[in-house]
């Protein structure tokens, strides 16, 4: 009579049992990364999408809030960069309208690796004659895993754009509104990403930080001007500050590709206190 093995198809159970055990274990991390895409176009005066969605896919990033999106514009060929960007980096996408432009649309956008629940564009206030301005807020289901355990609501996700003048009033009024929706949520974990056209220490900055914290590890973080970095309006911010560990955070050495460079967080999602 053959001897059945038993201890092959144990091992077995037993390496996919210690796999999921190390799977709940992982910490609850998100990789975020911001990025002005400049409607596409580098500074070769290039518009390139295949070029973006090469430094979006060089960090993998879970969540991603992209500014300056044009769907169907003329000066885009009547390309959807949104759709195809999302198709390119293999990710789910919202979009969120800021003004119609060239016969199509221009906005923000919000790239998600898990699932995104619910979305919402909510309009800025704006001077007149100034370019109107918005917040694209999703809601995102965590993967499985210790942060779905964590928080089985998942984490809420804003993507901005400030205005650009050199008045901070409509800057202001925007931060305003963000910090309403912001106490509308309560205490969920949240993220904030964009370019605020504003420096650390400014106006925008000490109102939005009443609320959230900025994503940094004590060094700077330039991404702008593109060729010589020397000033810092693209964040990533956080909240509730207790709930959530700066693992990591920097700029990326892109400065082909937008007139921006990227900027990379990674946060912890900490157990409730």
């Amino acid at each position: 009579m053959k001897r059945k093995w038993l201890f092959p198809p144990l091992l077995v159970l037993l390496t996919v049992a210690l796999c999921a055990l190390g799977e709940e274990n992982k910490p609850a991390r998100l990789v975020v990364l911001s990025y002005n895409i400049h409607h596409g176009e580098g500074m070769d005066r290039r518009i390139d999408l295949p070029r973006i969605a090469a430094v979006i896919r060089s960090v993998a990033p879970d969540l991603a809030a992209i500014q300056e999106v044009d769907r169907k514009t003329q000066r885009s060929g009547g390309t959807d960069h949104a759709e195809t960007l999302a198709r390119l980096v293999g990710m789910k996408m919202v979009f969120g309208r800021t003004i119609d432009y060239q016969g199509g649309q221009y906005g923000n956008m919000i790239l998600s690796r898990p699932k995104i629940r619910t979305s919402a564009n909510h309009p800025l206030p704006f001077t007149e004659g100034r370019e109107p301005r918005a917040v694209l807020r999703a809601e995102v289901q965590w993967p499985e895993g210790k942060a779905a355990a964590l928080e089985p609501n998942g984490v809420i996700f804003y993507a901005t754009h400030l205005d650009h003048t050199p008045d901070s009033t409509d800057r202001l009024a925007a931060a305003a509104v963000i910090e309403r929706l912001t106490k509308a949520d309560g205490n969920r974990p949240a993220l904030l990403a964009g370019d605020l056209n504003s420096t650390p220490g400014s106006p925008t900055l000490k109102v939005l930080t009443k609320l959230w914290a900025v994503a940094e590890t004590g060094r700077p973080l330039f991404t702008t001007p593109v060729s010589r970095p020397q000033r810092q309006i693209d964040f990533i911010l956080y909240r509730p500050k207790s709930r959530w560990r700066v693992v990591e955070a920097r700029v990326l050495d892109e400065a082909v590709a937008s007139d921006h460079r990227p900027i990379l967080a990674v946060l912890e999602l900490l157990p409730k206190k």
